[in-house]
């Protein structure tokens, strides 16, 4: 079988879904017979073969896979099949590993040491500047940052890691259906100063099912999973319990207890994630990555009047609207905008949207 049989027998595997482990070890098995297994696909329910799969099997579009091997021959674009020397060794450990990732980018990064940044895709203000410098740090001491493309904690992880170094998205669509929308911008940086990954064969667009599969893919390829922001119902979670089952690190950031978004942190550090409040509790898990200097944070060495400091107790380190302050402090907005700029100037707080939060 020529390297182009092969490459269409693995592209033709990839468009069958719902096959069962044994039903893939047989036709990965048989794969060097498998343009004539395709051809003769009643001979699979001997085998125990469904008929919903037979189905899709007579149905197969070869014209699509042909668009597919003609993708893959430009520059930068990669189909990488489970028998091949690049798949990722730490994807091919788990127990569902796809059988085809679509690359297109810097295949190298694929070898590289990952870790994940997953979170909520509304988060607090305060949850995306840790999403972004946590990222950027981690990717300062050697990790390539992988997550998502969506909107909120992934999009924040990839700009941070962006400015390190390079960053792996995994996506819930097809390669040539980027979404969001909004991160087409986004998925060309990626593509220029790392990769974008895909199963799902082209014409794949976004659909809810796909999304928790391609979650683990997300942990499959890395060593540790990081969870910033998430609710109990978050697919973060699935994507923390995904790690857990594929026996990865799992890391959560804490937060108030009145923030929904910490709810699911919360849980996982219940259940065994580690506890994280700085990126160097990540960093002395792994032997490997570079120690990375501190960053300097805003000099505070002005002394604070009582009714400043009474304003700071105030104000939390999550984001806090306005009218939740003035409501707690009883001061009129009149009072608060000039000690607020104040406490603003002093490096105490920050303003985000109709509010501020305590850094």
């Amino acid at each position: 079988m020529t390297t182009q049989q092969h490459l269409t027998s693995w592209l033709a595997l990839n468009r069958i879904y719902g096959l069962k482990k044994p039903e893939i070890d047989f036709l990965v098995e048989h794969m060097g017979e498998l343009d004539q297994i395709f051809k003769k696909p009643s001979q699979l329910y001997a085998k125990g073969f469904s008929d919903v799969v037979v189905q899709q099997i007579q149905h197969i579009d070869w014209k699509k896979i042909e668009t597919e091997i003609r993708w893959s021959e430009k520059k930068s674009h990669h189909i990488i099949t489970f028998s091949d020397s690049n798949y990722p060794e730490l994807l091919r450990q788990i127990a569902s590993a796809p059988p085809v990732l679509f690359v297109s980018g810097d295949l190298s990064c694929l070898k590289q040491p990952q870790f994940a940044i997953v979170g909520s895709r509304k988060p607090t203000p305060v949850g995306r500047e840790i999403a972004y410098e946590f990222a950027r740090d981690l990717a300062r001491a050697g990790f390539v940052i992988t997550s998502g493309l969506a909107l909120g904690i992934d999009g924040e992880s990839h700009r941070g890691a962006l400015e390190s170094a390079k960053t792996i998205a995994v996506l819930g669509t097809s390669l040539d259906h980027i979404y969001p929308s909004k991160h087409h911008q986004l998925a060309q940086q990626i593509e220029q100063n790392g990769a974008l990954v895909s199963e799902f064969s082209f014409s794949t667009p976004a659909c809810p099912i796909n999304f928790p599969r391609r979650n683990r893919i997300i942990s499959g390829l890395s060593l540790g999973v990081l969870v910033v922001e998430a609710t109990m119902y978050s697919g973060s979670l699935i994507t923390a319990k995904l790690a857990m089952e594929q026996n990865r690190d799992v890391f959560a950031i804490p937060g108030s207890i009145r923030n929904p978004l910490s709810q699911g942190c919360h849980k996982l550090i219940s259940e065994g994630a580690k506890l994280v409040k700085t990126v160097q509790d990540i960093i002395e898990e792994y032997d490997f990555l570079k120690q990375i200097p501190k960053q300097k944070g805003v000099l505070q060495q002005t002394k604070l009047e009582s009714e400043e400091e009474k304003l700071l107790s105030y104000i939390g380190f999550e984001f806090t609207p306005i009218d939740t302050i003035i409501r707690r402090t009883g001061f009129s907005i009149q009072q608060l905008s000039s000690m607020l700029l104040l406490l603003e100037l002093k490096g105490y707080i920050k303003s985000m949207h109709g509010g501020y939060y305590k850094i």
